[in-house]
């Protein structure tokens, strides 16, 4: 069983920046892809940024320039800086483990999730 730990979200101002990290269990981490979700209130879960097991990145048009996902294999950990924030930014943001090595929206686990609020 495979456990995703988020943390790093809270309250930043307008153009701040945060950065959210994820720390998986299990063995399987450098095999698959992984990804950031983010859900505002009364919206659909929506894809943020993916990163395959290789590195290879996507990141959704919205935050695309602003956001970078990276993972360290060591740890087991995958993050999402967050730059030039925007109060559309907030929502709830949730770490997911793909299913396969590259990036194909199928996800086999979540994280319980963070909060990301954004003032502006």
């Amino acid at each position: 069983q495979v456990q995703l730990v988020e943390s790093g979200g809270g309250l930043v101002q307008s153009g701040g920046s945060l950065r959210l990290s994820c720390a998986a269990s299990g063995s399987i981490f450098s095999k698959k892809a992984m990804g950031w979700y983010r859900q505002a209130p009364g919206k659909q879960r929506e894809l943020v940024a993916g990163i395959s097991s290789g590195g290879s990145t996507y990141y959704s048009d919205s935050v695309k320039g602003r956001f970078t996902i990276s993972r360290e294999y060591a740890k087991n950990t995958v993050y999402l800086q967050m730059d030039s924030l925007k109060p559309e930014d907030t929502a709830v943001y949730y770490c997911a483990l793909g299913r396969r090595s590259s990036w194909t929206y199928e996800v086999d686990y979540w994280g319980k999730g963070t909060l990301v609020t954004v003032s502006s």
